[in-house]
């Protein structure tokens, strides 16, 4: 098991290290036969190799290089928008470095010429370890909850998992013991902590991989410090929100991106106005009543994608295929372009770019009734895009998202509010992200609610 693990390391690397060197020798080739190079030689192998760090992080941050698990689509997309803002960085580099606007004809070339590159690759090199490793066979251990949406999430993968049993704890721990060892890992889903600590001690034993579904309470000790003040290991949980310094940074940072936002995308916003109101002659924004941090509400700022009395009877969120979207709001919703305006949200301070996404208080108080620990989520402002955005959907569970928003709220950096802006593009390009909820919903909550 251990050298197959290590092959298959190795076929990820080496199919990365081809990409990689691609892009490098296509910018080296573009930089040294199209611009005239002011550098002397280290000075030139300086810049290429400049580019060659750039287009790894940002390809790095979208989980372009996580070929193993990743979706082909995804990893298409993370490849295409690293490669576009690679070359922008390039371009804006030679335009310094000459003072001048440049021809960006080759850039734009070299551009396309790497995406199609990128893309040929990822599906060749993906077929090629579908071929080799088939989907990992495993055997799902659950608990008192129903099943059904979980094991529907996971057959969406089934080019990386495939299921081949279903065992309740309760058939006791001899029966899990020997079924566990058929197979190439275990899920863990929702199990009492007691039975869960045995089995996963028993995978642990045996070098059996295993996947847990985590709690709530497993997400706050994630984001725990080590403690070490005496012999015995000690784990903090301040369970405090952000510090003072990191809202300081975030606050800033919020400002900045919210101020250069509204200028640089005035004219896309003028635009967008004037087509919501050749449309049907109502109002271009919408506002709302939401949520933010400590429970405060605020009125959010949306481009109106919904016919004007759409929610005549109460509150709801949007369906699948919901009628009530007008053929301007489609497209705004598909592409996310509806919240724009709520780049004024964060520059007055009711938002951030980053953070859990706001709910309404009706829907929220819904929420809460079925899941206590919802309002965990308000330790932090509500944001544009944040972990519940770009790893969930709109119609993500209650439960799932408020686990995602915790991922955030307890490992928070600098780096990672980074690194999500920069992910929010690739789920610009998904329509699942925006998929409403089932029509005989009004909230996202579903019955197998668990904590």
């Amino acid at each position: 098991m251990y050298a197959e693990e290590q092959r298959k390391r190795i076929l990820n690397l080496i199919a990365n290290f081809v990409i990689l060197v691609f892009e490098i020798v296509s910018f080296g080739f573009v930089w040294l036969t199209y611009y005239d190079d002011p550098f002397y030689m280290r000075g030139r192998y300086a810049v290429i190799g400049m580019y060659m760090v750039f287009v790894y992080l940002i390809t790095k941050s979208f989980n372009g290089y996580k070929i193993s698990y990743m979706k082909v689509i995804d990893l298409c997309l993370s490849h295409c928008i690293a490669i576009v803002f690679s070359a922008i960085v390039g371009y804006i580099f030679i335009c310094m470095v000459w003072h001048d606007y440049e021809n960006a004809v080759p850039i734009i070339i070299m551009t396309i010429v790497q995406m199609l590159f990128a893309n040929l690759w990822v599906y060749l090199t993906r077929h090629v370890y579908l071929h080799f490793y088939p989907p990992r066979k495993l055997i799902v251990i659950y608990g008192n909850y129903p099943l059904a949406d979980f094991l529907r999430k996971l057959n969406t993968r089934n080019d990386k998992y495939e299921i081949c049993e279903i065992l309740n704890y309760q058939r006791g721990y001899e029966k899990i013991c020997n079924d566990v060892l058929d197979f190439e890992g275990v899920i863990l889903y929702d199990l009492p902590a007691e039975e869960r600590n045995v089995i996963i001690k028993y995978c642990y034993e045996h070098s059996i991989r295993t996947y847990v579904v985590p709690k709530i309470t497993d997400i706050i000790m994630k984001g725990s410090d080590d403690l070490y003040l005496v012999d015995t290991p000690l784990l903090l949980s301040r369970n405090q929100g952000l510090h003072v310094d990191q809202r300081f940074v975030k606050r800033t940072m919020d400002i900045i991106i919210s101020g250069l936002g509204i200028v640089v995308l005035a004219p896309l916003m003028l635009i967008i106005a004037i087509l919501i109101k050749l449309t049907d002659k109502g109002p271009v924004f919408y506002r709302q009543v939401r949520l933010t941090r400590g429970g405060k509400e605020f009125k959010i700022f949306k481009f109106r994608s919904m016919h004007v009395h759409a929610e005549t009877d109460g509150a709801q969120l949007a369906k699948k295929d919901d009628d009530r979207v007008t053929h301007v709001g489609k497209i705004l919703r598909n592409l996310h372009l509806d919240e724009l305006p709520q780049l004024f949200n964060v520059f007055v301070g009711d938002m951030s770019i980053v953070g859990p996404r706001p709910e309404r208080p009706e829907i929220f108080k819904k929420y809460e009734e079925s899941i206590p620990e919802f309002d965990f989520r308000l330790k932090v402002k509500a944001g544009i895009t944040g972990y519940a955005q770009v790893y969930g959907k709109y119609n993500t569970t209650p439960i799932d998202k408020l686990k995602l928003d915790l991922m955030y709220i307890q490992q928070y950096s600098f780096w990672m509010d980074i690194k999500l802006m920069f992910m929010t593009f690739r789920i610009m390009f998904r329509k699942e992200s925006s998929e409403g909820v089932d029509r005989e919903q009004v909230t996202a909550l579903k019955e197998d609610n668990q904590d």
